[in-house]
């Protein structure tokens, strides 16, 4: 059974980001936030842990989709360049 954190995500994201941009000691932030430092450290640890893992498997399939479109998408676009050149090669023959 998952207990049910007494802080809400955007919270925690928010001390986090603190934790991390900030040149004061994690403990002083804590008691500033009123959160246990040790739940606070927890957090950091967490999401140090989660950064390093990297994307999770769905956001890199997303990302090869993405790289993939993109590669389909100049491939089109190059060639549609030929074609419009070849169309205008042939109205002028079209003209003579």
């Amino acid at each position: 059974m998952s207990r049910r954190s007494k802080y809400p995500e955007q919270f925690r994201r928010d001390a986090i980001e603190l934790v991390n941009s900030s040149d004061r000691p994690l403990r002083q932030i804590a008691r500033e936030l009123g959160v246990n430092h040790e739940t606070l450290r927890s957090w950091v640890n967490v999401a140090k842990q989660a950064a390093d893992a990297g994307p999770p498997a769905e956001d890199r399939a997303v990302a090869d989709e993405v790289t993939r479109l993109r590669r389909q998408v100049a491939e089109l676009q190059k060639e549609k360049e030929i074609l419009r050149k070849a169309a205008a090669y042939f109205a002028r023959e079209m003209d003579r």
